[in-house]
């Protein structure tokens, strides 16, 4: 199973490159450039959803982070209260 950081990572280097292509013109010029310009109309249907899921998958994987520590501090103090 992978870790909550290879989630984390992943979420957020595919959030990044769906923002910067939904945001700005760079896709729109650079499938101009190489003759795909027709597609660029159909772009909405796929990077927002692709911006969304990795979204989402960041958010899962903090989540699984912190449940993480979480679960970690709370054996941590059990122990500590065995011992007293």
């Amino acid at each position: 199973m992978p870790t909550p950081q290879a989630y984390i990572k992943a979420g957020r280097i595919g959030a990044l490159i769906a923002a910067i292509c939904c945001f700005t013109p760079l896709l729109v010029i650079l499938l101009g450039v190489i003759g795909l310009g027709a597609v660029t109309g159909y772009l909405g249907y796929l990077l927002l959803p692709a911006l969304l899921i990795c979204l989402g998958l960041l958010a899962y994987g903090i989540f699984i982070q912190k449940r993480e520590r979480t679960a970690s501090c709370d054996q941590k103090n059990a122990s500590e209260r065995g011992r007293r």
